[in-house]
């Protein structure tokens, strides 16, 4: 860590009881400092990780400004560890091309950043985010880009590429915007490529998107994407990995779509073409009006994206369902091509489940297995904020008469399910369960 770290007035553990005024010292090489009334020592981190640094849950650790794990540097978080993003710093922790970020927690001791406001004083865009740079292939002309933020370039031509591993990993209150078009998500995947392992990842409470995917062959797995003031789920510029597992809640009060697609907006048929497989998805928008009018869309499709979209259930957006651009054929020719394959969903409790800006294009002769207005089994509780459901009735299995999922490829990645939706029926195989959090403040 950089010397003279200055330990600062005012640091609060956000996401525990513990608020103190902590006086101003300054230390040589950053040693952990302990504070009255805070349970543990306190390391304020500034700068850079050169080397090999490993963080304990012994300590917390404070995000002042831009932290940079740098090219050749590893980074391993113990599970447990809280991590605390300073507000008036902007803090951020960005891993460059070839540094290396190892957060790996437990279903009982999750890895959590969040932020220095108390309890009841926290709020979407505390704090920067955590983003990751790989160098795997991009569709930006050149093969490389600049990350929003200054969060570093990304992109290469390196698809297994490795920058680390997060599994049951927590990132809240995060996702500042600089200006329009220019913000930080609460994960950023930029250009990761598929060597390391994402695997039980919550994003909450993001001002931006929850996690957005730039490129990359990145591939994720029990993800849940909740209250964020934009994109739930969002990609860009190709990114061609693997989802399985992944559940959105949203508010209405400040909300996008649910899924925001992309192959690139500048060159609608740019190579590689955006084209993720995701499996055993469920999204929950916000349908009360008294909440605000956002949570409108649940998945956009548009400036050319591909898709594989399979075992799904979709319910309680204000306006639309699945929304295909069909202005040009960039977006519908993967349809046409049979690249964009959807299929084994429901999609219902919304005005519009299905529609496509010119003409009718989601229809039931082209998707003959999406289920459009049919109850997907879903209970209620899907739509409590702050502890939200995921888990389906029966009626959602194969044995109460839903759909049958659709078996995906065998290929190492993916597992084969009796449901359809993001979370199994049984209560006991609920795997949201012992590390999430859904805090409004």
């Amino acid at each position: 860590m950089t010397p003279l770290t200055r330990i600062g007035c005012g640091l609060a553990i956000g996401a525990g009881l513990l608020v103190a005024q902590v006086a101003t010292v300054w230390t040589d090489q950053a040693p952990p400092v302990n504070v009255p009334g805070i349970d543990k020592p306190v390391i304020v981190v500034t700068n850079e990780i050169t080397g090999t640094e490993n963080w304990t849950s012994s300590n917390y650790y404070v995000l002042r400004g831009a932290v940079f794990v740098r090219d050749g540097a590893t980074l391993n978080i113990q599970a447990g560890t809280r991590i605390i993003g300073e507000a008036g710093s902007v803090g951020t922790l960005i891993v460059l091309r070839g540094g290396r970020l190892n957060a790996i927690g437990t279903r009982t001791q999750p890895i959590v950043f969040t932020s220095d406001q108390p309890i009841g004083s926290r709020s979407r865009g505390d704090w920067g985010g955590l983003i990751i740079n790989g160098r795997a292939p991009i569709n930006v002309p050149g093969g490389e880009a600049a990350g929003e933020g200054d969060t570093g370039t990304y992109g290469g031509n390196q698809p297994d590429d490795n920058s680390g591993s997060l599994v049951y990993v927590r990132v809240e209150f995060s996702g500042v915007e600089f200006s329009p078009d220019n913000e930080l998500n609460g994960i950023a995947f930029q250009a990761v490529g598929r060597g390391g392992r994402y695997d039980y990842l919550q994003a909450h409470g993001s001002r931006d998107d929850a996690i957005e995917f730039f490129g990359g062959t990145v591939d994720a797995r029990h993800l849940v994407m909740s209250n964020a003031a934009d994109d739930s789920l969002d990609w860009t510029f190709g990114w061609t990995g693997r989802v399985q597992f992944a559940a959105v809640t949203q508010r209405g009060d400040d909300a996008d779509n649910g899924i925001e697609a992309d192959n690139n907006e500048f060159g609608n048929n740019l190579l590689p073409r955006s084209n993720p497989q995701i499996y055993n998805l469920t999204m929950c928008g916000d349908s009360d009006r008294n909440e605000g009018g956002e949570s409108v869309r649940a998945a956009n499709l548009r400036r050319g994206t591909a898709l594989t979209l399979r075992n799904f259930l979709i319910t309680g957006f204000k306006t639309t369902g699945l929304q295909m651009e069909t202005t040009n054929t960039d977006t519908t020719g993967q349809v046409a091509n049979g690249t964009t394959q959807i299929g084994a969903g429901v999609i219902w409790g919304i005005p519009t489940p299905a529609h496509s800006s010119v003409t009718p294009y989601i229809t039931s002769a082209r998707f003959p297995d999406v289920r459009l207005n049919v109850d997907g089994g879903l209970s209620p509780d899907c739509f409590r904020h702050e502890s939200p459901n995921f888990q389906p009735t029966s009626i959602a299995t194969l044995a109460g008469g839903q759909l049958a999922p659709i078996v995906p490829p065998n290929d190492g990645f993916f597992e084969v399910t009796t449901y359809i939706g993001a979370v199994p029926p049984a209560p006991a195989d609920d795997w949201t369960t012992g590390w999430t959090s859904y805090p409004q403040r």
